[in-house]
């Protein structure tokens, strides 16, 4: 049968009334399916798509009626148009017909004009139900779809072509009951570097399928594309020549076209093929609009990206600026925020965290700017005058970062990385939970690495010996300076913080 040409389900107890409808209907294009009484009329409906029913009243087994009542009443089947064909021209009848759902009332006996005409109207009436209940399926989908795209969308881990997957993951057709949607779709982008991808998608079981297509086909040019950029051909709408050309380059792909909705973009091109009924304008406005909510997207995320890049720049250069002063080459500050780290997802710590302590510890010294410089290289020890001004440095790096709140950790870093879990650090002398969480972990990154890197007062030690330092002490550090479960992380993931210290080392 072939699905174009629209199926109408003729049920009567009347043989010779069956072929009189099928004499009406196939000379006209329309495809007649016969059914003798109601429980087959139902058996027809749920085998195959049923554009309209052509249902005889009296009827043994079940009446018409109760076919009509059965029909609306499930869900899949309830906009399926029903005329009901009565020898009865009673007003209670037609009353009987209206409430049991039914479209239209056709007299027997019938006329042949009448039918088809009723026919031809209640399918465009079908059409236009159809094309509503699509609007409104593709509209909420759509909402539904840029909802939950917008609440998980995280600018700095946005991935485009991923996103693309996710949008036609729902927006092709799993199955050929999803007459909505299409069976196929190509994407064609334009890479950076100016080259061409093609990728075929389509639903194979259960998941979406893809597949590199060769980039020539990144623009149709057979397509007949105005200004707007986007266009709907059905069969009917394509010139031979044109349906002839586009079928051959489409059958290397193994698809023969029998609709088509295009959107012809500067850096990406959709073709969306094979919908199970025919496209319209709007099928191209939804598809216009998938395209360029993902374009949005992806702008956005690279102008965050962008945003971020200059701010991680200017937090990494005043971190730098801090250690112009000290002796030390300015890769502690870099160490130090792997360190972290390293230390915050052991501890489990969202990627979110991770993320902002490795960039934000880098500033936890940049109070050492106010520092004199014969105090930061002196090679003996410190005398107390002298050692009450470094500590100040915890003080005014926090004044110096002060208190946006996208610095709120690094703030927080500066002013409690010297204070100690059992309370005689500095400057407040903090104790246990009362210190930030990413202070005490900045507290033993910044130890481990003050340990191994050479200053001008001592030298530098190996990983072992700052393992036993930090782990068993040695009377200037204890392990009660640091909090056991920060310690904890840091004994199984040691190894990690030898071989950062080590790379670094043999980069420089």
């Amino acid at each position: 049968m072939n699905n174009l040409m629209p199926t109408i389900l003729c049920v009567d107890d009347d043989p010779l009334n069956l072929r009189l409808l099928e004499a009406i209907l196939v000379p006209r294009g329309y495809a007649p399916v016969m059914a003798e009484n109601g429980i087959e009329a139902l058996e027809k409906i749920r085998e195959g798509r049923i554009d309209v029913v052509l249902l005889d009243v009296m009827m043994p087994k079940m009446d018409g009626f109760e076919v009509c009542r059965r029909i609306k009443a499930d869900e899949r089947y309830r906009t399926i148009p029903v005329v009901m064909i009565t020898g009865h021209s009673a007003r209670e009848k037609r009353i009987m017909g209206i409430e049991a759902g039914a479209e239209d009332f056709i007299s027997k006996p019938f006329d042949a004009m009448e039918v088809l005409a009723r026919i031809g109207m209640l399918l465009r009436v079908k059409k236009l139900n159809g094309q509503l209940d699509a609007a409104y399926h593709n509209i909420t989908s759509l909402i539904a779809f840029g909802e939950g795209l917008t609440a998980a969308f995280d600018p700095l881990r946005f991935d485009f072509k991923a996103n693309v997957m996710n949008v036609f993951r729902r927006f092709i057709a799993r199955s050929p009951e999803m007459t909505e949607s299409p069976r196929v779709v190509l994407v064609g982008m334009r890479e950076p570097d100016g080259s061409c991808t093609m990728h075929r998608y389509w639903h194979s079981g259960t998941d979406l399928a893809v597949a590199p297509v060769e980039a020539g086909f990144f623009s149709l040019t057979c397509l007949p594309v105005g200004d707007s950029r986007i266009a709907v051909f059905n069969q009917a709408d394509l010139g031979d020549p044109i349906r002839e050309l586009l079928t051959s380059i489409l059958s290397d792909l193994g698809i023969t076209p029998t609709n088509l909705v295009c959107h012809l973009g500067d850096n990406i091109s959709l073709y969306a093929l094979n919908y199970g009924r025919q496209v319209s304008r709007y099928d191209a406005e939804v598809l216009n609009s998938v395209v360029n909510q993902t374009l949005f997207l992806k702008s956005l995320s690279l102008q965050v990206k962008e945003t971020e890049d200059a701010f991680a720049y200017t937090v990494f250069a005043l971190a730098r600026a801090s250690e112009a002063n000290d002796d030390d080459t300015g890769n502690h500050i870099s160490r130090v925020g792997d360190y972290c780290a390293l230390l915050a997802r052991q501890l489990g710590m969202s990627e979110k965290f991770v993320d902002t302590i490795r960039l934000q510890s880098s500033m936890h010294d940049v109070g050492k700017i106010h520092t004199p410089p014969a105090i930061l290289k002196k090679p003996g020890k410190l005398d107390p005058e002298e050692f009450e001004v470094v500590k100040q440095h915890t003080v005014q790096g926090a004044n110096i970062i002060g208190d946006h709140v996208r610095l709120t950790l690094a703030r927080d870093i500066a002013l409690s990385h010297h204070e100690r879990f059992d309370g005689t650090g500095y400057p407040y002398g903090l104790k246990g939970d009362r210190i930030p969480i990413e202070g005490r972990i900045m507290a033993m990154s910044d130890h481990y690495d003050a340990l191994r890197n050479p200053r001008v007062y001592k030298p530098a030690l190996d990983h072992e010996t700052t393992m036993r330092i930090i782990t068993e002490g040695d009377g200037r550090t204890l392990p009660r300076h640091f909090d056991p479960r920060v310690m904890a992380a840091f004994g199984e993931i040691s190894g990690h913080f030898a071989e950062g210290y080590d790379g670094f080392s043999t980069s420089t």
